[in-house]
């Protein structure tokens, strides 16, 4: 009887085990990430002269990750002033928060003078879009944002979790591998008034592909007359042409204008601080009461989310943006970063013709900033890959600041080998 006892609880804790072990049963294996299988590849691949062209990260001419000198000295000055690592507020260092401001509207901006901007310190430029996203679908009207087609792959799923919906308007032109000028004003004319627009900045990401001066104030009157909710991102502010105020061009336009914005930025790029995860989530108000109340929702979303930001990275761009022989150091390093990809573009597309390729690829050097977008099709890139090792996603975009002098003739010979 014992033993039968005995048998009966343990089968029966056997049970409860595979019942304990069968919760998560229904949880299905999620599709990898397209950027993070490029890169796997790309370690086991054995040629000596393989090319990573799918990581958003900037290297040197060597090919090495690049730490600014700026940056070094920043995290140098804090290291001798034995700083505590108490909480930050909820709203972040506010040296920071208020540096950020100045940079993106300019110090001479009535947001900035007026304090109309209510600026908080997120995780990067994606926590600025996450908050951004909650924000909105709180206290906007609206619970769609309307996209580019394409854009960065991250902010459909940032809005998902937000609790919003996407729909994309037209940017992207595949045959010109440029902007889809009037398609885009077609569709954005077309839309519902009080709509939320999102625009990248500068550097459109993946494409490369940026509106002029003159579109843009094409885009703004369309905003304005269907007074939309203009959403901007700007993740490489001073990154893209080598100059931080031309790179804020749309934004202190639409500003200037009247037109209703909420901004994201990040620092992952233009200061390289990738890891440190420094970024900044703005809502332009129009009176100091407006400002508060916003602000103490941000601070209610953020506290439920993360409580309050992490020190290290905003206390170096802090440093950056603040003391003034800094600051002039690192805007000459970004624009030493963006000046090199610029040179890249010119020496592939220079390269591709001096090879004879009988293609247009006037489009390398009309875009701007880390990406390109090739036109490049899925074939080609596979060929690409499997003949020379030089690997990029489906959809030909490349990583410009992959490329380096030493292998920059190599990829123009491959690209002009698979597009014969």
């Amino acid at each position: 009887m014992a033993l039968m006892w005995s048998a009966s609880r343990n089968a029966l804790k056997a049970s409860q085990h595979i019942r304990a072990a069968s919760v998560w049963a229904n949880v299905p294996l999620g599709p990898p990430d397209a950027i993070l299988g490029v890169t796997e590849a790309f370690k086991r691949d054995t040629n000596p002269n393989k090319m990573n062209l799918g990581v958003g990260a900037y290297r040197d001419d060597a090919g090495k990750p690049y730490v600014l000198p700026s940056v070094r000295k920043a995290e140098e000055l804090l290291m001798t002033r034995k700083l505590d690592k108490e909480y930050l507020p909820i709203s972040g260092l506010p040296s920071f928060t208020n540096a950020s401001a100045q940079l993106a509207f300019g110090g001479d901006s009535s947001i900035v003078k007026d304090s109309l901007n209510s600026t908080v310190q997120t995780v990067s430029g994606t926590g600025a879009l996450s908050i951004g996203g909650h924000f909105l679908k709180r206290f906007h009207a609206s619970s769609t944002i309307h996209v580019p087609k394409p854009t960065w792959g991250n902010h459909g799923p940032i809005f998902k979790t937000a609790g919003l919906g996407t729909v994309a308007y037209r940017y992207y032109d595949p045959s010109t591998c440029g902007f889809d000028f009037s398609g885009a004003c077609e569709d954005l004319e077309a839309l519902p008034d009080n709509a939320v627009v999102l625009f990248h900045a500068c550097a459109h990401n993946p494409t490369g592909v940026d509106p002029t001066h003159e579109q843009w104030q094409e885009l703004a009157s369309i905003s304005k007359k269907k007074n939309f909710l203009v959403f901007f991102d700007m993740a490489y502010q001073g990154f893209a042409s080598g100059d931080a105020s031309r790179d804020a061009y749309a934004v202190r336009y639409f500003c200037g204008q009247g037109i209703p914005i909420v901004l994201a930025q990040s620092y992952a790029k233009n200061m390289g601080l990738y890891g440190e995860r420094a970024g900044a989530f703005t809502v332009v108000a129009t009176s100091a009461e407006e400002k508060a109340a916003v602000e103490s929702q941000l601070k209610i979303i953020i506290r439920s989310l993360y409580s309050n930001p992490p020190r290290n990275g905003v206390l170096i761009a802090s440093e950056l943006l603040n003391n003034e022989e800094l600051r002039q150091q690192w805007l000459v390093e970004v624009k030493g970063m963006a000046d090199r990809i610029i040179t890249m573009r010119t020496r592939l597309r220079d390269g591709l013709s001096k090879l004879g390729s009988s293609h247009d690829w006037s489009h390398i050097t009309d875009q701007i900033g880390m990406f390109c977008f090739t036109g490049l099709k899925e074939d080609q890139v596979a060929r690409l890959t499997q003949d020379f090792s030089v690997y990029l996603t489906k959809d030909g975009r490349i990583s410009v600041a992959g490329i380096s002098s030493r292998n920059v003739d190599y990829l123009a010979n491959a690209m002009h080998q698979v597009t014969k």
